[in-house]
């Protein structure tokens, strides 16, 4: 059994070559966890410093990111985020494809391990039980034999001596018959063990562990390859984010170039800009003549002296460098500069207006649908919409009011005055235009103060918008109603404006045909 051992000594060798690997791979997955919380912690205090140092909503710091300097700041803590995002996406993958995915393969690894290594030990168990039943049969052989042989050697001694009955040496003779046959069977029996030892003992040196050695050579490299596989992906991971990397670093780069120091002090001069006049000179006062005429000018009072004369105007020398109050905020904004009342003005016009115009918009759409629903009751309730109009009608008089009051006190501070023109296309409760709606202009109004004006004729002429999308109608709609057109189920139309929330979508035919369709009434495919 020389050979036996010998050859176990190899398997485990190789057997612990292979327990090696596999704690490879589990330092492997040990390293890239630790480089994975690093990863995160990293991504995590990235994210913190970008924060902490953000402006917040409102702030002060949030007012001054109009300046290039506090703006590039702002998009270089944003391009640190996008980095920390980039950190943490590292991680994750690390985490994904290469710990789980190895910790998985090594548990699998292992039941390879130990399915081998059993699989071993029973085919040398076979043998070794193979090998006690030939010992076993070969000693009862060689007892038997022995046996025989006594018994032959009785038996002759028997028919040898005269004294001997000639029943004793028959009896002797069958004795001896008997133990040779018995030893016959076990020699038999002998060399069928040995046969079937030989034969198993080929099998096992020539097929069951040679098998065995390819079987863990194959698993220890396919360990190896995942390992390496693992190698690479830890180096891949990092490489397909360096592109985005990079972009965050020219980003950050980019913000520092766009640094503009002489755009910002104009902002600041433009944010700050009182538009007082410069004082003017001061007049040279004679106190010599005030002297002269003391006798003829008595009656005039005694002429004020230099420091007098100084006092009344020295608040006046250094007004720019005195503290200031903190002003109260107004309506009208008269606590302001002119310059900055007349930018605030401006500002709070605009911001009206264009409320009016969400106002008159809406208030257009329910005309519209009012329009339908009457002609179509079974798609809803005319007077349904009575509330929304007059809600719509109070706002937009509302709005009137309050924008020609602001254009009232623009115009008192030297302001244009100009707003946004803005149609007053409003709709009386049967969907058509009125003209003596409160935003219609009358011929004598002053040109001062008209703020509204309808949309020039031309505006139906003007070159038709691009289409923005295509629908296809689910069924008929007939458009019988002002600015609405008809479509049959099926019928392919192109989109030039989105439905705005009315549920109205506006669509174009071929031949240049447009109106309002119901939005629930097609399927609607926008263009990317």
């Amino acid at each position: 059994m020389d050979w036996g051992t010998e050859l176990w000594d190899q398997y485990d060798i190789i057997d612990k070559h292979t327990q090696s690997g596999l704690d490879l791979v589990e330092k492997y997955v040990k390293f890239v966890k630790e480089r994975t919380e690093i990863e995160q912690n990293y991504a995590k205090q990235l994210r913190n410093l970008s924060k902490k140092y953000s402006p917040k909503r409102g702030s002060k710091e949030e007012q001054e990111c109009r300046f290039s300097n506090h703006q590039a700041f702002l998009d270089i803590l944003n391009e640190m985020n996008d980095y920390a995002g980039q950190r943490e996406l590292i991680a994750e993958n690390m985490m994904i494809n290469i710990c789980i995915e190895l910790t998985k393969y090594l548990q699998e690894l292992k039941q390879e391990r130990k399915m081998h290594l059993s699989e071993a030990k029973k085919a040398q168990q076979y043998l070794e039980g193979t090998y006690k039943q030939l010992d076993n049969s070969k000693k009862r052989f060689e007892r038997e034999w022995r046996e025989a042989e006594k018994a032959a050697q009785y038996a002759e001694k028997t028919d040898q001596d005269l004294n001997a009955t000639k029943a004793d040496v028959e009896k002797a003779k069958q004795q001896a018959h008997m133990r040779t046959h018995i030893a016959e069977e076990c020699k038999n029996d002998y060399a069928s063990q040995l046969q079937k030892y030989n034969k198993e003992q080929n099998q096992f040196y020539f097929t069951d562990m040679p098998l065995s050695f390819n079987r863990l050579q194959d698993m220890d490299e396919r360990r190896i390859k995942k390992l390496a596989q693992g190698y690479v992906l830890f180096a891949d991971t990092e490489r397909h984010v360096m592109p985005i990397i990079g972009k965050c670093l020219e980003g950050i780069a980019r913000a520092g170039t766009n640094v503009n120091e002489r755009n910002d002090s104009v902002v600041l001069i433009e944010q700050h800009k009182s538009g007082f006049e410069r004082p003017g000179d001061l007049e040279f006062e004679d106190y010599s003549q005030g002297i002269n005429r003391a006798s003829s000018d008595s009656s005039l009072g005694t002429p004020k002296g230099p420091l007098e004369l100084l006092g009344k105007n020295k608040n006046k020398t250094f007004r720019l460098f005195n503290k200031k109050s903190k002003p109260v905020d107004s309506e009208g904004f008269t606590h302001l500069p002119p310059e900055q009342r007349r930018k605030r003005l401006q500002q709070k016009i605009d911001d009206i207006s264009k409320e009016l115009q969400k106002e008159i918009d809406q208030s257009e759409a329910l005309g519209k649908m009012k329009d339908v629903y009457e002609k179509n009751p079974q798609m809803g309730d005319p007077a349904s919409l009575a509330p929304q109009i007059t809600q719509t009608a109070q706002n937009m008089e509302r709005l009137r009011g309050e924008l020609n009051k602001y254009e009232s006190w623009l115009a008192e501070a030297g302001g244009r005055g100009d707003s946004i023109r803005y149609s007053t296309h409003s709709l009386n409760n049967n969907g058509a235009h009125n003209p003596n709606s409160p935003g219609a202009i009358s011929d004598d109004t002053d040109s001062s103060q008209a703020i509204y004006t309808e949309f020039d004729d031309e505006f139906e002429e003007e070159e038709l918008a691009a289409p923005i999308g295509q629908c296809t109608a689910l069924y008929n709609f007939p458009g019988s109603s002002e600015g609405t057109i008809s479509m049959q189920e099926g019928e392919v139309l192109f989109v030039v404006e989105e439905d705005k929330g009315d549920g109205w979508t506006r669509v174009r035919r071929n031949n240049g045909d447009e109106g309002y369709i119901p939005t629930s009434y097609a399927t609607i495919t926008l263009n990317k």
